[in-house]
């Protein structure tokens, strides 16, 4: 998944993109990040990290409803 789908996902589940690496909604906020990991001797992937932010009560709520989107994305 790239950063790019991560931020449209986050925002389909209320979330605001307020820019690249931001995201934030009613109680908890996101924050995306990008590394290149190498796969073999040639190619990279790019891996991209979310850090939440929020009262548990509220964030995990949002991050099983994001683990069921990011699981069934194509690719």
């Amino acid at each position: 998944m790239t950063r790019e789908q991560a931020i449209n996902y986050l925002t389909n589940l209320g979330g605001t993109r307020q820019n690249d690496h931001l995201v934030t909604g009613d109680g908890w906020k996101a924050t995306l990040s990008t590394q290149q990991e190498p796969v073999g001797p040639s190619y990279r992937l790019t891996e991209v990290t979310i850090t939440w932010v929020g009262p548990p009560d509220i964030v995990e709520p949002v991050i099983q409803r994001f683990r069921l989107k990011a699981f069934r994305a194509p690719g």
